[in-house]
């Protein structure tokens, strides 16, 4: 059974969001089916508030994936579409985050300054940071995907940094 998702966004804001969403770099398979066991691992901890709850629930999780470990690439590809469709089927209305993340009660309450504001004649100090952080308060790098330069699209509904 094939999962519907539903457009609920008109054609002006999705191309607006295609312009300063980023774009993410190609993963291997490998690195697919890591991704979506710990995004599953995400939405089972806003589900499962006890941790004894959420480690035995982790325990069947993780006994799934292993089962499908080394099939063939074709079935590897069904089973990634299937568990993405699960995935959306049971991700939480309302998930946790943490704190500091985009959707969290501390996300960008006392954000650091710019260098240029408190060192306008460009004398910077020795141990001043030398790197950009993005809105969520990591570090900005290009290779990850997730780079504050420039434009950045926080999506408050889905609670993340696109």
């Amino acid at each position: 059974m094939r999962v519907v998702r539903p457009q609920v966004l008109n054609d002006a804001f999705l191309a607006a969001a295609k312009e300063t969403k980023q774009k993410l770099p190609q993963l291997t398979n490998n690195q697919e089916v890591a991704q979506l066991y710990r995004h599953s691992l995400k939405v089972l901890s806003s589900w499962a508030i006890d941790r004894e709850i959420f480690n035995d629930e982790a325990t069947k999780l993780r006994a799934r994936f292993d089962a499908n470990r080394g099939c063939n690439s074709s079935k590897a590809a069904t089973l990634l579409k299937d568990g993405k469709d699960e995935l959306f089927t049971f991700t939480h209305p309302d998930p946790y985050c943490v704190p500091f993340m985009p959707g969290g009660s501390l996300f960008m309450r006392n954000p650091p300054l710019p260098l240029e504001v408190c060192f306008p004649d460009g004398n910077y100090p020795a141990d001043a940071p030398k790197v950009t952080l993005n809105p969520d308060m990591s570090v900005s790098k290009v290779e990850t995907g997730k780079s504050a330069v420039g434009s950045v699209l926080v999506d408050f509904a889905k609670k993340n940094m696109e």
